[in-house]
């Protein structure tokens, strides 16, 4: 059996983000619709836009490393996405709903950061400087979106469920 290389893992990694970020691509137009939040949906439209670039971003990395984008089954992702859908059916009719969708989002934003962040750091490894580029400025925006549902949470959304 032939050993194994960061690269292989770097691809295998690249894949798995691949079927996440479309998965989340599919999912978010049902999920803006169905929080009360305009505001909450606002920031999921906003997303979908930069979701869409994203995955653009990564078909080009899969284009420096000379492979076909390609998908691999990203069972994380899947389990968080259906952990939203639970909360939606769940909370549906609740003030909660809102603050619930948006702590699944963020689930969702943190898985992404990591990946996004382990496969800049073998980029630079394996020498793929405009692959770091990409998935630096991809990260950016997933730290960016991070930090806005914080704010969103924190300032009416939390405080809102709790009454």
């Amino acid at each position: 059996m032939a050993e194994k290389t960061l690269q292989d893992l770097f691809l295998v990694t690249l894949k798995d983000l691949y079927h996440a970020e479309r998965q989340i691509l599919r999912k978010l137009p049902r999920i803006s619709k169905g929080v009360h939040s305009q505001e909450l949906a606002q920031a999921f439209q906003t997303h979908r836009e930069e979701t869409e670039g994203q995955i653009e971003r990564l078909e080009q990395v899969f284009e420096l490393i000379g492979k076909r984008p390609q998908g691999k089954m990203c069972e994380a992702m899947k389990a968080i996405l259906e952990e939203g859908d639970e909360i939606m059916e769940e909370f549906a009719d609740s003030e909660a709903l809102d603050a619930g969708v948006l702590a699944a989002a963020q689930a969702v934003e943190h898985y992404e950061i990591t990946r996004y962040g382990t496969l800049k750091a073998w980029a630079e490894e394996l020498g793929l400087d405009e692959a770091v580029r990409l998935l630096d400025q991809t990260l950016q925006e997933e730290m960016k979106t991070d930090k806005i549902l914080s704010k969103l949470a924190e300032e009416a959304l939390n405080p809102q469920a709790a009454e």
